[in-house]
């Protein structure tokens, strides 16, 4: 018996300087893998490209921008303007009439305010009153004036304006096979008038219907 311990005895210590137990329990997950800093075949060829970054800033979904808003400015109410009666009299409207006038060897027709351009007219400044005394028609509202040829006493008042010139018109002169040309500019001289007032019409007697039909 006593042999037989000590061989068992021997055998275990040689088992035990062979086997060295952990006390750490045994993991059983796999080794992380191993990097490789070796350069890619694709890296060497030219043929990879760097992916484009924006360059916009990524908030994420708990982070969002904060947006600081301007105080508004304050605007004072508007008061209302003070109403301002106006104690002028209001001038009574002229009477709506107009004539057919002779100037030179034209005929216009003109009424109170109307400005037109004539002919020269001599011996005529500027801001002198004229009298015009061929009047061929005078017209109003309710009746007519017709002369024969002139309505008599009828005269049209007018205040000279402006003394000046017509556009250029020019006048070329050409032979044929003779040289010759000629390029003139002429420019007709005007007067400017504007009309004040018709008077001098009411005693002429007045046309009607049924001095019309006899």
């Amino acid at each position: 018996m006593a042999a037989s311990s000590c061989s068992t005895l021997a055998l275990c210590s040689s088992l035990a300087a062979h086997c060295k137990i952990s006390k750490n329990p045994p993991n059983h997950n796999p080794p992380p893998p191993l990097l490789s800093f070796s350069r890619p075949k694709f890296f060497a060829s030219g043929l990879y490209t760097r992916p484009a970054f924006s360059l916009t800033p990524k908030f994420s979904q708990t982070e969002a921008p904060v947006i600081e808003s301007e105080p508004e400015a304050f605007v004072a109410p508007e008061e209302p303007a003070p109403v301002v009666e106006s104690t002028s009299k209001e001038e009574p409207k002229r009477e709506e009439v107009f004539a057919v006038v002779m100037i030179g060897s034209r005929q216009y027709i003109v009424f109170p305010g109307r400005y037109l351009y004539t002919q020269r007219l001599k011996d005529a400044n500027v801001d002198d009153k004229i009298i015009l005394n061929k009047v061929l028609l005078v017209g109003t509202k309710t009746t007519t004036y017709i002369g024969k040829p002139v309505v008599t006493n009828a005269a049209v008042h007018a205040v000279v304006e402006e003394q000046g010139l017509n556009p250029k018109v020019i006048v070329f002169k050409y032979k044929k096979k003779k040289g010759y040309r000629r390029n003139i500019g002429h420019r007709q001289p005007n007067t400017r008038i504007r009309i004040t007032g018709i008077t001098g019409y009411q005693d002429y007697p007045a046309v009607t219907l049924d001095s019309l039909k006899s």
